[in-house]
């Protein structure tokens, strides 16, 4: 059942509609015996302000801790609380791809989004889709979300990630030294923020297309002001993405 979402009181200590609410002790521990299912988390959002407040602060971090811990653990090992964009956007990152509509950032195929049951993020995949003056900024990539025999293209793939402490990044510092523009109408799927093109900047390092086993003209991504990747890429077969993998 689709829940239209309804804004109505955050609720002070003082407001009467608290009165049968569950208190937050209580939620946590009824999300905790699901497991932080994002289904229903999504769900109570919509009920009212004060459930998508709860949401946003404690249930889509539990969510986020639970299903890629190291990952988190490293994200706020900065001494930062919290994370770029928000709680919510991460869990949507993880759980997400992103596809790509007619007219829209990757002009080459058209494939909805749509929710994934899992998917691998790598410290280690992220430093190739880094300029080697980046080499100490930590960045997290998927795997390729395959998309088989999209027409002419062949085989595509969306891949999306996170970096680490974004706003202090070399990466951001070279956006803006090199005088990035943002995309005139395109925004981050994740947490609606304005995104800057890598391939624009010219900040696709080779090793990208050799990590996600691509053509190596093919890939294009992008990164959004709260440190959110999105990109794709035309995927080799099966045989030559192995021979790439070699020379890497």
């Amino acid at each position: 059942m689709i829940l239209a979402k309804q804004y109505r009181c955050i609720h002070s200590s003082s407001c009467q509609c608290t009165k049968g609410h569950l208190s937050e002790d209580v939620i946590f521990l009824v999300f905790q015996q699901m497991n932080w299912n994002p289904k229903a988390i999504a769900t109570l959002s919509l009920v009212c302000k004060w459930f998508d407040d709860i949401a946003k602060r404690v249930l889509w971090k539990e969510f986020c801790r639970t299903r890629a811990p190291k990952m988190m653990l490293d994200l706020q090992s900065s001494g930062s609380h919290s994370i770029d964009g928000n709680w919510r956007a991460l869990a949507k990152l993880l759980i997400y791809c992103s596809g790509c509509s007619k007219d829209g950032l990757f002009d080459n195929v058209q494939v909805p989004g749509h929710f994934v049951y899992r998917t691998r993020f790598s410290r280690t995949s992220g430093k190739s889709f880094l300029m080697p003056q980046c080499k100490n900024d930590v960045l997290y990539v998927s795997d390729p979300c395959e998309h088989l025999d999209q027409g002419d293209e062949g085989d595509v793939g969306f891949f999306r990630g996170v970096f680490k402490s974004f706003s202090m990044s070399m990466a951001k510092r070279m956006l803006i030294q090199r005088g990035a523009q943002l995309h005139p109408t395109e925004l981050c799927p994740y947490c609606k923020a304005k995104l800057w093109s890598m391939r624009a900047a010219k900040m696709i390092p080779q090793s990208a297309s050799c990590r996600l086993g691509a053509y190596s003209d093919s890939t294009d991504f992008y990164v959004c002001l709260n440190g959110h990747m999105l990109g794709n890429c035309i995927l080799l077969p099966l045989s030559d993405s192995e021979e790439a993998f070699e020379l890497e």
